[in-house]
């Protein structure tokens, strides 16, 4: 077992924060990370109060339940109300769909149950036949593995998944092609390049000339991810390095690759408040529609909305504004009364930056 007590030592830290102002210097400096849990330890552990001023730590698009889109939510919401027994995470259930959540629909009676995996969803299928059971699919590339793997087994007739999958490297190219927001780095997620590897990163590092540091979750690691990348500018090198070695591999796990290429296909997808980024979605491939919902059901015409009016979360998922900057932040919208999907999930900015405010 990994002794996690030497990431978080406060002389290392200091050493490694000295280090991070020497090679700053003057000049500004935006690194962007793609990850909730990311943004949760340096919030949690007060990190930017301790990083040089010229460091702007920038929370991006690493939230699976808040990039959502409102669509794929106004689906699940409309299978609820047609009495379909509806399963998901639980800060799915929170999520802001058009007009409604899973959580108001089940106020009003439907059946909508909070499951740990995939798996728990299946068993359900499996004690009710009688009835259909929809699990909805949220997640990026960790998650993604476990939904093919349960897909293969050949779930019950009356199970079927709403996917809402999306991959994160195509999310990270747009962020760079945004007019005026320059990217200086990026913290690439942990828990995602455990699955696609430190490569996946390689187009970006090398097309764009961006820095990219795969992270591990400790504040240590973090604080490494910024100085790894710090160094790169400093000695004219983009690639795309490894900070979480203890885990992450450059080639990333090979067996869940496998298991998302036989059962998903890559495709364009819609983001909550990003619009539709090319390649970014995976879609259950034609042999597995039995188990698709969205071939499965009906559904009527939507308009859907992804952001309601006030909302400023689609900025606050690209990083283009600072969660505090929003009008209703803490005010309208709070963890526990959400008015934006940021707000509601674990790995949402928002969340997070309200309850670590005053660390």
């Amino acid at each position: 077992m990994i002794d996690l007590s030497r990431f978080r030592n406060p002389e290392y830290a200091h050493a490694l924060v000295r280090r991070i102002e020497e090679l700053a210097g003057d000049r500004q400096y935006r690194i962007v990370h793609v990850c909730g849990t990311h943004e949760d330890t340096i919030s949690s552990n007060g990190l930017r109060s301790i990083l040089p001023e010229n460091i702007n730590l920038v929370a991006g698009p690493g939230c699976p339940v808040c990039v959502c889109a409102a669509q794929d939510v106004d689906m699940i919401v409309h299978l609820a109300r047609e009495g379909k027994i509806i399963t998901s995470f639980g800060d799915m259930v929170r999520v802001p769909s058009t007009d409604s959540s899973l959580a108001a629909e089940r106020t009003r009676g439907a059946d909508v149950r909070v499951v740990y995996g995939i798996n728990d969803a299946v068993e359900i299928a499996c004690n009710n036949p009688d009835r259909e059971v929809v699990f909805m699919g949220a997640g990026f590339e960790t998650t993604a593995p476990t939904f093919a793997v349960e897909i293969l087994r050949k779930p019950p007739e009356n199970f079927s998944i709403l996917t809402s999958l999306k991959i994160i490297p195509p999310a990270m190219e747009l962020l760079v092609n945004i007019e005026g927001f320059a990217v200086d780095g990026f913290i690439t997620p942990g828990h995602v390049s455990t699955i696609i590897g430190t490569r996946a990163y390689e187009p970006i590092a090398h097309g764009y000339g961006v820095p990219c540091v795969a992270a591990g979750f400790e504040p240590l690691d973090v604080l490494e991810a910024v100085r790894m990348i710090l160094l790169q500018i400093a000695e004219g090198r983009a690639e795309s390095e490894n900070e979480y070695s203890r885990v992450v591999r450059p080639e990333g796990n090979p067996a869940a690759q496998r298991v998302l290429r036989e059962v998903f296909r890559i495709d364009d997808a819609p983001w909550r408040g990003l619009g539709v980024i090319k390649k970014s979605g995976y879609y259950l491939r034609k042999e597995f529609e039995e188990y698709d919902a969205r071939k499965r059901f009906d559904f009527p015409e939507m308009k859907s909305v992804d952001i309601l009016p006030g909302c400023q979360c689609h900025k606050v998922i690209l990083g283009m504004i600072d969660p505090t900057e929003c009008p209703l932040f803490g005010r309208r919208c709070t963890p526990e009364n959400p008015y934006g999907p940021c707000m509601v999930g674990h790995e949402g900015t928002c969340r997070i930056r309200h309850l670590n405010m005053y660390v």
